[in-house]
């Protein structure tokens, strides 16, 4: 009798990290949390490893260099290509041999994802081209910028087109991997991760919450005088009638020149403006919903809630326990629970 023999254990999924200097040394840590052994805890269904255009050497953010043997061809083995930002000087091109590689390894049949401004990579390399995507907040619009066919959403913490997927910065690569290890390995694999990194295996709201209070910035001499007149009177309803009547201009005339000047409607730049100004009350005051709501002029909290999860896709309750050191004080309003779904395409 010929004994059977054992099934073979699938072999691990490769993910590569693809470096580049000054290399995010959080990013690639994250990556690296995520992704790499995890003791006799949690069976290991991944390989990870690193690469560069150049072995050697590579700086880091950090101040220390990372010791990179393999190069481009490690790609060619990846199931995963990881690209945890690419830190380069503005207008600076994505090198032709990264590029390449990267193209040839999407073509090949791998995975590719982009971290933060690694995004900018794939970008470079066409893979975004008609297609949504993130990247932090503060660099969407250069994103944007360079390559007007990606949809740059800057909103969403992390993208997921199957194929590609990009994330916001920083934590949000966590977020984005341990989405990756739950549609590979199932869910209850992603949360034993998520347990050992002392983590949520999936985070409330947008990245815009986290994104710095938003100013007018330097405007035209035309809409300053109004735009003074508007931050004074947040409490009070104003319709663009009102506005228009106040800059001795038409309606469609004013429209015209906020779009020109600041890139947004009169009615956005004012909403903007009061969730701005619900974001500090949050912060900074014990104040109930009811009352911030009458402050900025959006009448009542229910409404104020609709408006605030439309704008940054959490609730006020969740965001001022994320932003305060102290709990908001008892009878401020009923607890609230969000959940962000995946952002698949």
């Amino acid at each position: 009798m010929t004994p059977r023999s054992l099934p073979k254990s699938p072999a691990p999924h490769r993910v590569v990290a693809l470096l580049q200097p000054p290399q995010s040394a959080f990013l690639l840590a994250c990556a690296t949390e995520v992704f790499g052994d995890h003791g006799p805890a949690i069976p290991a269904r991944y390989a990870f490893e690193v690469c560069a255009e150049h072995p050697g050497p590579v700086r880091t953010e950090a101040g220390y260099d990372l010791l990179v043997t393999a190069g481009l061809d490690a790609l060619e083995r990846a199931d995963t290509v990881l690209v945890p930002g690419w830190q380069q000087a503005p207008g600076t091109e994505v090198p032709p041999a990264v590029v390449a590689a990267v193209r040839g390894a999407h073509r090949r049949g791998a995975r590719i994802v982009g971290i933060c401004s690694g995004a900018f990579v794939l970008a470079a390399a066409g893979l975004l081209d008609g297609r949504r995507a993130a990247t932090h907040w503060a660099r969407a619009a250069e994103l944007a910028a360079r390559f007007p066919q990606v949809r740059v959403d800057p909103a969403v913490l992390y993208v997921d087109h199957g194929d590609v997927a990009t994330s916001a910065g920083s934590a949000a690569c966590v977020d984005l991997c341990l989405h990756l290890v739950s549609t590979d390995q199932g869910a209850a694999y992603a949360m034993r991760i998520a347990r050992q990194m002392v983590m949520p295996p999936h985070r409330e709201g947008c990245q815009l919450q986290y994104a710095e209070l938003p100013t007018s910035g330097p405007v035209a001499d035309t809409l300053a005088p109004l735009l003074e007149w508007l931050a004074g009177r947040l409490d009070q309803p104003v319709s663009v009638a009102e506005m228009a009547v106040r800059s001795q201009v038409s309606a469609r005339t004013l429209t015209r020149r906020f779009t020109e000047q600041l890139g947004i409607s009169p009615g956005r730049w004012l909403l903007d403006r009061r969730i701005a100004a619900t974001r500090a009350l949050l912060e900074e005051t014990d104040l109930p919903v009811e009352t911030i709501a009458r402050r900025v002029g959006l009448s009542s909290a229910v409404n104020l809630r609709r408006r605030f999860h439309e704008a940054l896709r959490t609730t006020p309750a969740a965001y001022r326990r994320a932003f305060r050191a102290d709990k908001a004080p008892p009878g401020d309003e009923p607890a609230e629970r969000t959940t962000w779904r995946t952002e698949r395409a």
